[in-house]
């Protein structure tokens, strides 16, 4: 799973998210239990870098990828379909 664009506010840790939206990151849960299955959870280096944001602030359970490209490409390489909205 990768996280670029808007959705990376999704991934904010519990403090960030508090501060920007006013009330608890109702994702957090769901990105535990994500990662508790199994499931590789990345965020977009690029995007990141582009808009100043600090990894600092976004939930543990997300590694830093390069870029969202590569991770899509070297997935899709392997047998993985994008699906992407």
């Amino acid at each position: 799973m990768v996280f670029h664009g808007p959705a990376i506010n999704g991934i904010l840790d519990e403090a960030h998210y508090r501060e920007k939206f006013g009330v608890s990151n109702p994702n957090l849960k769901v990105l535990s239990q994500l990662k508790k299955c199994g499931t590789e959870m990345f965020v977009c280096g690029q995007n990141l870098a582009a808009d100043k944001i600090d990894p600092k602030t976004l939930s543990t359970d997300v590694e830093i990828a390069s870029d969202a490209l590569i991770v899509l490409m070297t997935y899709q390489n392997n047998g993985y379909s994008l699906l992407s909205f």
